[in-house]
This record gives C-alpha cells, sequence and structure tokens, in this order.
C-alpha cells in the first residue's frame, strides 16, 4: 500500500470511505416498489402499532417472510425517525459488517494473509450487486450478513478457536432462519461440506461437548421461538410456512409471480459482479485444474457451482436471493489473480480500470443520450459533475501513481470507482422516481395541493410506498390485479375491509359509494373500464404526474 499502515488500518479506511459514499443523501428518493416499499411500510405499521409478532401491510396481517427484517426497519425508524434514513441505514451497516466478516473468512482461507484478506474483503463490497442490496431493503441484506457470521463461526472454530465461535455459529443460523427460512442455511452449510472435503482429510474432531448441545438449544430457540408462537395461536400456519412458503416457493413460479427463465442466474450473476466475474472466469479457465489446491477447488464447487445450480433451479428468483455465492466468487477472485505475475496484473489492471472509466464516462453522457434518444427519463446537466470527477480521479491514479505493486493500486482504483459510483446514481434515483415505481413525488404534489389530509383512494394497484410517504393507508380498489389479492385468512375480523375493496363483489358497491360521497383524492394508473367509469364522475380536477393521474 502507498502509506505505512497495515492492512487492518486499510480496511477500516475502505470502510470509511465506502460508508460515507452509502450515507450521502442516503434518504434523498423515497422507497420504490414493490420490495423495498413493502418492508419499508410493515416496520412503519408495526412501529406504530407496536405489535412485534403480526406483521402488517396496509392494515392486514403479511407473514410472507419471518419477522427479523421488519423487526430491524421498525427499530431503525425508532432509532433515526420515520424517513428513508431510519429504513436504509440499518442495511448499509449489514453490508459494511459483511465487509468486515470476509476480512476474517480471507484470514482463515488464506491461512493469515492479511493483503488478500483485504483484497477480498475490498472485492466484495464493491461487487455491484452488493451495492445493490445495500440500498435495495429486503431480506436479502441482513441474510447474507448472518450467512457470513454463522460460516466465520464455525470456520474459526475448526480453525482451532474457542468454543463462542461455535455459539455464534448457531446464534447465526437461529437469526438467519429468523430473516427467511432454510435457505439461510446454504452458506454456512456449503461451507461446512468443503471444509471436509479437504485433500487431507477431515479437520481434526473437536470432542462433542454439552456447548454443541447448548449451541443447537440456542438456534431452536432463536430460529424457531416467533414459528411456534404462531403455530400455538393458529395450528394453520404449519401448512402456510412449509407448503406454501417454502415448498411452492421453490417449486411453483406461480405462487408469487416471480417466475424466471433457468439460466437467470447464469446470466445475471456474472453481469453483476463485473469486472471481476471476468477476471474470475478467464483465469479459472486458463488455470491447469491439477494445479488448484483442493480448499479453492471446494470454493469454487461448494461456494459457487452448488448454490447456483440450487438457486438456478428454483421456480422463484430475484436477483438478490443468490447473494450467497458472492464471498466465493470475491475469494476466488483474489486466489486466481494472486497466481498471475505482475506484468500480467498490469494488464488486468488496465482493463479493469478502463472498464470503471467507460461506466463512469457513460454516466457523464447520460444526460446527452436521455435527450437525444428521448427517453423516458429526466437527468438534470449538473447530474454529470460527480461522474466527470471520478473518471478524472481514476485517470490522474492511472497515470500519476508510481506505487510499483499493481495490487494495491487495483484497489484503491476499485474503491474510487464505487464511491463515486453510489454518489452518481443517487441524484439519478431521486430525479426518476415516478419511473422507478417510487412514489414520494405523488405524496409531494398532494402536500402542495392541501390534500395529504383526504383520504386517498387506489385504483388496482399496490402501492405501500405511498403510504410510507404519507404516513396514512390508502384504500385500495381490487380490479383484478394479482397483486391485490391479500392472504386475510389470519385476520380476526373484518376491520380490513376499510383498506381494500374488490369491485367484482355485490357489497363492495356501498362503502365505496359512501367513500367516494366524501371527496377523497383518487389515483389511477390505468383508466378503468367502461362499467368503472362512474367512479370519476365526482371529481373536478385531475392532473397527470409520470404514469399517475390524480383526481379530486
Amino acid at each position: 500500500m502507498p502509506l505505512p499502515m497495515t492492512s487492518r488500518h486499510w480496511l477500516w479506511l475502505f470502510l470509511l470511505v465506502l460508508g460515507g459514499a452509502f450515507a450521502w443523501q442516503l434518504g434523498n428518493w423515497g422507497p420504490l416498489e414493490s420490495s423495498e416499499a413493502r418492508y419499508s411500510e410493515i416496520g412503519r405499521e408495526m412501529l406504530v402499532g407496536r405489535d412485534w409478532l403480526h406483521p402488517r401491510l396496509l392494515g392486514i396481517q403479511h407473514f410472507h417472510k419471518p419477522p427479523l427484517t421488519y423487526w430491524l426497519t421498525a427499530a431503525g425508524l425508532g432509532l433515526f425517525g420515520v424517513n428513508m434514513v431510519g429504513v436504509r441505514l440499518l442495511p448499509v451497516l449489514a453490508v459494511l459488517l459483511q465487509v468486515v466478516l470476509m476480512y476474517g473468512l480471507g484470514l482463515l482461507l488464506f491461512k493469515q494473509d492479511r493483503a488478500r484478506a483485504l483484497a477480498a474483503a475490498v472485492i466484495y463490497g464493491t461487487l455491484p450487486v452488493v451495492l445493490i442490496s445495500a440500498l435495495n431493503v429486503t431480506t436479502d441484506g441482513y441474510l447474507a450478513t448472518l450467512e457470513l457470521a454463522a460460516t466465520y463461526g464455525i470456520l474459526r472454530y475448526y480453525a482451532g478457536s474457542g468454543r463462542r465461535w461455535l455459539y455464534l455459529f448457531w446464534a447465526g443460523l437461529g437469526l438467519a432462519f429468523l430473516t427467511k427460512g432454510p435457505v439461510g442455511f446454504v452458506l454456512p452449510l456449503m461451507a461446512v461440506i468443503s471444509t471436509y472435503f479437504r485433500a487431507e482429510g477431515p479437520p481434526a474432531r473437536r470432542p462433542f461437548t454439552v456447548h454443541h448441545a447448548l449451541g443447537f438449544g440456542l438456534f431452536l430457540v432463536v430460529g424457531l421461538s416467533w414459528y411456534a408462537y404462531l403455530v400455538a395461536e393458529n395450528p394453520a400456519f404449519i401448512r402456510y410456512f412449509l407448503v406454501e412458503h417454502t415448498v411452492e416457493r421453490f417449486a411453483n413460479a406461480a405462487t408469487f409471480n416471480r417466475a424466471k427463465p433457468w439460466w437467470f442466474y447464469v446470466v445475471l450473476a456474472p453481469a453483476t459482479s463485473l469486472p471481476w466475474a471476468v477476471a474470475l472466469v478467464v483465469r479459472a479457465v486458463r488455470t491447469p485444474w491439477a494445479t488448484v489446491p483442493r480448499q479453492w477447488r471446494n470454493v469454487l464447487i461448494f461456494w459457487v457451482l452448488l448454490p447456483l445450480v440450487f438457486f438456478s433451479l428454483s421456480k422463484s428468483k430475484l436477483l438478490l436471493y443468490v447473494l450467497p455465492i458472492f464471498p466465493g466468487v470475491a475469494l476466488l477472485t483474489v486466489y486466481y489473480l494472486g497466481r498471475c505475475t505482475e506484468a500480467l496484473l498490469l494488464k488486468w489492471y488496465v482493463g479493469i480500470v478502463a472498464f470503471f472509466g467507460l461506466l463512469l464516462g457513460a454516466l457523464c453522457l447520460l444526460p446527452v443520450f436521455v435527450a437525444a434518444l428521448e427517453l423516458d427519463l429526466e437527468v438534470h446537466p449538473l447530474t454529470a459533475i460527480a461522474p466527470a470527477l471520478g473518471v478524472v480521479t481514476l485517470v490522474l491514479t492511472l497515470t500519476l501513481w508510481n506505487q510499483v505493486r499493481i495490487a494495491p493500486r487495483l484497489l484503491v482504483a476499485t474503491t474510487l470507482f464505487a464511491a463515486f459510483l453510489l454518489i452518481s446514481a443517487k441524484p439519478i434515483l431521486r430525479q426518476n422516481e415516478l419511473a422507478f415505481n417510487g412514489s414520494r413525488p405523488l405524496a409531494e404534489f398532494l402536500r402542495q395541493k392541501h390534500l395529504a389530509t383526504r383520504q386517498v383512494v387506489v385504483y388496482n394497484e399496490l402501492l405501500p410506498s405511498l403510504a410510507f410517504e404519507l404516513g396514512q393507508l390508502p384504500v385500495f380498489l381490487n380490479d383484478g390485479n394479482a397483486s391485490l389479492n391479500r392472504e386475510t385468512q389470519f385476520e380476526p375480523g373484518t376491520s380490513w375491509h376499510r383498506y381494500l375493496l374488490y369491485l367484482d363483489q355485490p357489497a363492495a358497491e356501498a362503502p365505496l359509494r359512501q367513500l367516494l360521497a366524501r371527496h377523497p383524492v383518487l389515483l389511477l394508473k390505468n383508466e378503468p373500464p367502461a362499467e368503472h367509469r362512474w367512479l370519476l364522475a365526482g371529481f373536478q380536477h385531475h392532473e397527470e404526474l409520470g404514469k399517475w393521474t390524480v383526481y379530486w
């Protein structure tokens, strides 16, 4: 490194730079549909209602996921205010913790080589998919943190450390189960299997002690207590959790409308880990398999390929589901590039920095592209300043820095690129919230027109982001949109009818007419069919905002 600092000090400097880039304008745009808006609003309703065991989305109980992410979101809102900083700050801290855990895993797998451990942490923390996970609040970011913690705990225990690491393993598994169910076992389980398939035989077996039993008991208490409480309250939850949200989510694409082709992750996983995916694949193909130590063969097979096959077989796919493979990707990238000579690494350095420069250059020209191609986006010319500074900084780093070794220059360039990418992307998100399925401009319009105190009615769309921005629950009119078919089987009463009306049911007509008589605000993304045009009859004003039309 260019300054006489330890790798640990460089790690803290990297965390400071990355954390600062994350924190810059963190609340500058509202929650985006659908996942982030859902978790934001559930956390807000949980904080307001003080019911920590029965998550609610738009006034209706919502058990699609275990509650840990909802609890953390509500905690963030309670600590930092009911705003997007409160929603996003804890996921950002979770990703920074992942970077620290990657450094620890690097020390274990690279036999205390601090330079390579630092490289693994930097590469992992700057992967595009990891950056996305920090700024798109879902269960997956928290799950990746807990899986990494469990993996680090068990590998540290196998390396001969004390029993507290065994407890970290079981606690991490329990919290992962409380975040997303059995899928939280994927990375820790693969790490254990890969450790026991080493060429020199399994690790020295540690004697079974009472701490193994206590650790498993800790997992049961932490991971299953919430499920047990709900099952005791209503035995129907057994089928709901085991069949509908485990078996059917994996085997039936239509269950949650997340069908993707089998090759979805085969394409998206490399695309969201560029440019490192190219370096990894090229070096892995060109390196004779027989020369790769068994440990790294196992990381490739058990940490990357098998989980990739597992997630590809699932019928329900979203990009961040496959986050558990990327620790292995980062570690393998460092291993394979570490085999390169300085001359070959220099070629990779020039190519990777050129790639970074091209991406930032494209962001500089984005206002021109939007205007020339007449894209349905808004990008202010001043938005080009941040990526332009990034390009200049990379050029100066490439041409003027005379550091002899290539690896430090590559890691610094990677850090600078990630920081400038984050800073450059946030104004674009703010300027195009409606295009990216956010509702803050709608809420701002209602406040500007002094309409925010009226009841808001949303036609045939699920819009939790607007509920979060307004701090009140709209009424939703379901006219055949499947996303509005809520699970009401666990509702103790009929109070949920205040927030959801099915237009194809005759019983909805009377309350709907009473609602319209109170002069609400009506939001539509698409015009209603002829038989429901009467909904618009009582409104005197309307205005279009992006894809939406507001009637009042």
